[in-house]
């Protein structure tokens, strides 16, 4: 095979998070693909903190991992630290995280993407596009390579003409270590995209060597751990690594504010949008004035390494004001510097210029996914990713595209949020954003999306088969709490323990059971749902399931039935040759947000910042409804 005689179904541009999961997505369907990367080495490389999964993350990584894609099984593969954060909280709120290995999660999903059929790899950079009138046909490389396409997908990351920044020096790069990516955006604004500029940062990592960890404190992991993917490809961790948590104080905020006349931030050198909710050091100091300390976790890298990362101090201060505010809190008083921590400034392309299934509305074939969109953070790249890579294999096939909505996937939540809204500063998900996260658990994303992806062909049948026994053995427990009656001697000791009201009489357990004070392993003692339990295999998988059906079915019901409601909107379709500059009952704003935007039903264009409840009643009533 040639790569100036072959056109590839799919080329991927970038080999980071939404790149890896792109071309593994688009393999897996079927699509001879090309991954082309500026360094085989750094594939998925972490380049900012050891982690995956968090508030909101970890539902995301989920439902990667449930229709088909790899970074939950890389996450597991590569865990040195399990926690479930918000546990105290309902099942909506629950969010796994993981701290991983930095080399063995990039070395695990090379790996990985070694052994996909379909995939191939190639190492330069890409500085051009290739058209046919408004269609893409290809790439040009920083070789002189012309290699021709179907479609392309770019996940460029921090790379589109990156701009790094300490103090008072800057230099072209997508990373540390590694060069910038131009000539992309010049192709794509000459094709008529609106671009921006965006930043993020990345804190010092240090010697975890010179730290005192006697002045910190210990945050171990969980006691029991779960995972993050639903196949049985790991285990659960036996051994953890901890961190460790410490504060910033005044004295550390008062050396840092004597830099920042030399922090880009503050000196006008930097006038692109940070994430609002992973803000520097400095801007904290700057934003919270009276706050007197911030805290900082002292994250591992790895198993072996000594090299640690120091979250809650990002920074493009000068390395010695760096150096010298560091030194001040409290167990860094003889920190040695790995590295220090640098602004990255980027370029990204608002992504209302994208439709649903994130190709462009614009170029044909050309799909954009990760922070060339906007957001911030692996999981959203990962997720954008997996969703080009599908639906740029389903154009080629000449399919219908793969579309997740807001009440079936955090994904699908994401993705409306960006065509539909767009946005100024980088994107980072909360639960916050779902509007119905009762529905979106992190538990049940297997049985939301897997059935989904095997549709599409890009999930297993082993992943099926244990989704419907999963299923199966839920709803018999269910039917099983339902229909068993115990006796009052049996369940009035574990209230009693509970220090909760007695019963007088036999009680379905299926009423106890829903009992927000209690949960299963109060009734170990319950002699037939422990046979049950034994006869029929059921794990505490399924057993998490049935518990929260019972304790939330009444919240489920009334997400299903709003859920119901607003796809009765997603069913009114508005089609594309609409001409809302004809509706003169539209406001000014609603038609020039409209014909921006070009929503494809009457529910996406409710949600469109600047359309009033009245611009939806006049479209409906042009809709004929």
């Amino acid at each position: 095979m040639s790569l100036f005689s072959t056109t590839f179904d799919v080329i991927v541009v970038g080999g980071g998070h939404a790149g890896s999961e792109a071309a593994a997505a688009a393999a897996n369907m079927g699509a001879h693909t090309l991954l082309i990367t500026m360094n085989l080495q750094n594939i998925a490389q972490m380049s900012c903190n050891p982690a995956m999964g968090g508030i909101a993350k970890g539902q995301i990584v989920r439902e990667i991992d449930a229709l088909g894609g790899y970074s939950g099984i890389v996450t597991d593969k590569t865990a040195i630290q399990f926690k479930m954060l918000n546990k105290s909280k309902g099942p909506a709120m629950w969010s796994p995280r993981a701290q991983s290995d930095r080399m063995q999660f990039a070395e695990c999903w090379r790996t990985l993407l070694e052994e996909t059929e379909n995939l191939d790899f190639y190492q330069d950079s890409v500085n051009g596009l290739m058209f046919d009138g408004d269609k893409i046909v290809g790439v040009k490389t920083a070789l002189g390579l012309e290699i021709k396409a179907k479609t392309v997908i770019l996940t460029a990351g921090t790379f589109l003409n990156g701009l790094i920044h300490i103090g008072d020096k800057s230099f072209g790069g997508g990373r540390a270590g590694e060069g910038a990516s131009t000539g992309i955006t010049e192709d794509l604004v000459k094709k008529g995209f609106e671009s921006g500029r965006m930043k993020t940062g990345t804190p010092p990592r240090v010697d975890g060597r010179s730290l005192d960890y006697s002045k910190m404190i210990e945050q171990p992991g969980d006691q029991i751990t779960e995972k993050f993917s639903y196949l049985p490809t790991t285990s659960s961790l036996k051994k953890q690594r901890s961190c460790w948590l410490t504060y910033t104080n005044l004295e550390v905020h008062d050396l840092l504010r004597d830099g920042f006349d030399r922090s880009p931030m503050f000196n006008g050198r930097i006038q692109s949008t940070g994430p609002r909710y992973c803000p520097s050091i400095e801007d904290k100091i700057d934003r919270f004035a009276t706050k007197e300390r911030h805290q900082i976790f002292v994250e591992p890298e790895g198993w072996t390494t000594c090299e640690m990362y120091v979250n809650g101090f990002s920074t493009s201060l000068p390395e010695d004001i760096q150096d010298k505010a560091i030194r001040s809190v409290a167990g860094f008083e003889n920190v040695k510097f790995f590295r220090y921590g640098y602004a990255i400034e980027y370029d990204y392309f608002p992504p209302t210029q994208l439709t649903h299934s994130l190709e462009t509305k614009l170029i044909e074939n050309l799909f954009f996914a990760g922070q060339i969109n906007g957001t911030t953070g692996y999981e959203e790249a990962a997720a954008q990713g997996l969703m080009a890579g599908v639906n740029a294999a389903l154009k080629v096939q000449e399919k219908d595209p793969f579309i997740l909505k807001r009440n079936e996937a955090y994904i699908g939540v994401l993705i409306d949020d960006l065509i539909t809204k767009g946005t100024e500063e980088p994107y980072r998900m909360f639960t916050s954003r779902a509007e119905y996260r009762t529905l979106l658990r992190q538990d049940n994303a297997d049985l939301r999306l897997t059935p989904r992806g095997f549709k599409i062909g890009l999930t297993s049948k082993e992943r099926l088969d244990r989704v419907i026994e999963k299923q199966e053995k839920t709803d018999l427990l269910i039917k099983f709490l339902n229909e068993t009656s115990v006796k009052q001697e049996e369940i009035n000791p574990i209230l009693e323990a509970k220090n909760l009201a007695l019963v007088k009489q036999s009680m379905k357990l299926f009423k106890i059971a829903a009992r927000p004070q209690l949960n299963f392993l109060d009734f170990k003692n319950i002699e037939k749902l422990n046979t049950f339990i034994a006869e029929h295999h059921i794990d505490n998988e399924i057993i998490e399931q049935a518990e929260i059906h019972l304790k939330y079915s009444g919240y489920i019901e009334k997400e299903k039935n709003n859920a119901d409601k607003l796809n009765r909107l997603e069913n009114v379709i508005i089609p594309s040759s609409f001409k809302y500059d004809k509706v003169k009952s539209l406001s000014y704003e609603a038609r020039e947000k409209l014909n921006k935007i070009k929503p494809t039903s009457i529910s996406q264009a409710s949600r469109i910042s600047g359309v009033s409840p009245s611009d939806i009643s006049v479209l409906l009533v042009y809709m004929g409804r």
